[in-house]
């Protein structure tokens, strides 16, 4: 088993607090992230988090990063409605999904996000 394959995995939606779209999701998120224990789940606020992003320019709202150890498997927009995180985690958690190809920017935003991740959970 691959390092990736044992690790958890990583969800996280890209928002900005000005997003009306984003408010009315994040509720859903919430939810899915109760339904789904074993993956922890971040709301990160783009403009809060400005250098996590580095040079990637989130332009539609939610965008979803979704990862395992240090393999992003996804990183895009997707539609404000909680069928539609849900039906890719349950793909996602199969075991068959693919990482993205070695380069993809979504690798270095995970490792950032983790990190994020990482020092938030420091402070509680």
């Amino acid at each position: 088993m691959t390092e990736a394959a044992s690790a958890p995995w990583l969800v996280v939606c890209l928002c900005a607090q000005w997003c009306g779209t984003c408010g009315q999701y994040q509720p859903a998120f919430d939810a899915l992230a109760k339904e789904w224990p074993d993956m922890a789940f971040v709301w990160l606020d783009v403009e809060d988090e400005e250098e996590a992003l580095g040079e990637l320019d989130i332009t539609t709202f939610p965008t979803v990063l979704l990862g395992r150890g240090t393999e992003a498997m996804f990183l895009g927009p997707v539609l404000p409605q909680s069928g539609v995180l849900q039906r890719m985690l349950e793909r996602f958690s199969q075991g068959d999904a693919q990482a993205l190809p070695d380069g993809d920017e979504a690798h270095a935003l995970l490792r950032r996000t983790a990190a994020i991740v990482q020092a938030r959970n420091a402070q509680t």
